[in-house]
């Protein structure tokens, strides 16, 4: 007697388990990325994978004219590549507008010689869009930024190009446990990054600019 309910049970789980799937799906499609120029990338990507809806954080590279990147190559200069993070984010959760205010407020740019104690092109900000609302936004974000600072801000905003993930040994840098060499022995990755945060004067020099503002201040 109990065998005819079963069809409309098993129906309705797979209507459940379709929706679910489904919702998934769409959840999951949400997600956008955005690609950022702020210095050492190690930092950047230490900073950003604090930041509540951003799912991820890539070191990377971009911004050249050759069709491939890597640390060797963009560190000798001539590729015209910058070191970069690639944020994969949640809008329901953070807004591409916040994560221009942080970035913006989290470097130097006034500079546009490089950053802190890293100089040289690959060094220089930038913010990559991807169309002309990402544009308009970066102009904006930097137009209120120009004005909380009092300082012309020279951090360009440039056309999206081809990313490069840089090489396995630089992603999370800053919590590594293997230990490397420094100039005061060795230390593992982690506390060899605290080192050179401290040492390049990278929030030393972000707190004297933006005060209050700085977000990432002594992370």
């Amino acid at each position: 007697m109990c065998a005819p309910s079963v069809k409309p049970v098993l129906l309705a789980l797979a209507i459940v388990v379709g929706l679910f799937v489904q919702g998934t799906k769409v959840h999951a499609g949400k997600l956008e990325t955005t690609v950022l120029a702020g210095g050492c990338f190690w930092c950047v990507e230490s900073d950003f994978e604090s930041v509540k809806g951003i799912t991820k954080v890539v070191s990377g590279y971009s911004g050249g004219s050759s069709a491939d990147a890597s640390y060797k190559k963009v560190s000798k200069g001539g590729t015209g590549h910058y070191e970069v993070v690639q944020i994969t984010y949640n809008p329901s959760k953070v807004s591409y507008d916040e994560i221009l205010r942080l970035f913006l407020r989290s470097v130097d740019p006034t500079d546009a010689g490089g950053q802190f104690c890293d100089r040289g092109n690959s060094y220089r900000t930038a913010i990559f869009v991807s169309n002309d609302a990402e544009r308009a936004a970066a102009e904006a974000a930097i137009a209120t930024a120009q004005a909380d600072l009092g300082r012309k801000i020279v951090t360009p905003i440039k056309a999206s190009t081809p990313f490069y993930k840089a090489e396995d040994y630089h992603q999370d840098y800053y919590k590594g446990k293997k230990i490397v060499v420094t100039r005061r022995g060795p230390k593992s990755q982690a506390s060899a990054y605290k080192y050179y945060r401290a040492a390049c004067g990278r929030d030393a020099r972000v707190q004297a600019l933006w005060g209050d503002m700085a977000p990432f201040v002594g992370h």
